[in-house]
């Protein structure tokens, strides 16, 4: 068959060429086709494809800007909660109280069941970390240059900010600006959503959005050093409530896994609040009773995993 086509073509061409000599009188009548100009479609192609990925830049800058403007504006953020923490074999499950104010401190109280009596506080500020034990009058305060583990993997206060607040942060500054946003990633068909992503050095921090409202629903944070080992935080969101002209989300979940304490050691904490409110008559400052023993800053990371 192969061949027969072969054989037809060749003399379909030699048809043509006797017709095309036997023409010559009609050449006059015969229109002359103009010449394409592979060049001119070339560029224009070219044209396109950059139109083309400047509208696909643009769709993911508003996007992203987007994310930015889900963030809640209030200062202060309060409410009643369920506190539940896995750590080994530990699944503890107890009530407490969320109290945040914007820059100044994250404040997590645990309360002894039915007595209601505080038995342990956790507080983050911009300047240091405090961990209360009531039970033992124990306590651990320490600024964040005495904690190298948060330091080397990004999470400062701010940091830690940003992701009890359901929002964006970078590595090292205390807010994003609008000309920091060329420096995320977004994938708006990623799998389940849309993703917006940031890579600095042996960080690595992805956020997944709902496609349609922006909203972030997760953040998966990964660190690698050399001298702290592997730790990953993947930090969830759920329940979200109005809170004034934005929603936050009452649930979160987050697991904490690193080496760095030299061995493997793994958290889920789950915080469920039973109301979402922004009062503000609270003092953001914790004072420590003379009667409390303070415990060396070293021993921070395996109390809060411990806590």
């Amino acid at each position: 068959m192969k061949k027969l086509n072969i054989i037809m073509s060749l003399a379909l061409a030699g048809i043509l060429l006797v017709s095309s000599c036997a023409s010559k009188r009609n050449l006059e009548k015969t229109t002359i086709q103009p010449s394409v100009d592979r060049s001119s479609i070339a560029k224009g192609g070219e044209k396109a494809q950059a139109e083309s990925a400047q509208a696909s830049q643009l769709r993911q800058q508003q996007f992203i800007q987007r994310v930015v403007d889900n963030g809640v504006y209030v200062k202060n953020i309060v409410g009643d909660m369920k506190f539940n923490l896995k750590a080994g074999s530990k699944d503890i499950t107890v009530s407490g109280s969320l109290r945040m104010r914007k820059d100044e401190v994250i404040r997590i109280q645990l309360f002894m069941p039915l007595l209601g009596t505080e038995v342990g506080r956790l507080e983050f500020t911009p300047t240091y970390v405090l961990i209360i034990d009531r039970l033992h009058k124990e306590y651990v305060k320490a600024d964040y240059t005495q904690l190298d583990f948060l330091q080397s993997n990004g999470l400062n206060f701010y940091s830690l900010q940003a992701l009890f607040w359901n929002q964006l942060f970078l590595p090292g500054q205390e807010t994003v600006a609008d000309k920091d946003l060329s420096q995320y990633e977004v994938d708006l068909n990623a799998q389940g959503g849309s993703t917006v992503g940031l890579k600095q050095g042996n960080l690595s921090v992805s956020w997944l959005t709902e496609s349609a409202t922006a909203r972030i629903l997760s953040a998966e944070i990964n660190y690698l050093s050399q001298k702290h080992g592997k730790s990953t935080l993947d930090w969830t969101y759920d329940d979200f409530m109005v809170v004034g002209l934005k929603q936050f989300p009452a649930t979160q979940k987050f697991m904490f896994s690193t080496t760095a304490t030299q061995r493997q050691q793994t958290a889920t904490v789950t915080i469920r609040m039973n109301e979402v409110t922004i009062k503000d008559n609270w003092d953001a400052t914790t004072k420590i009773s003379d009667r409390y023993k303070q415990i060396a800053p070293q021993d921070i990371l395996s109390k809060i995993m411990k806590f």
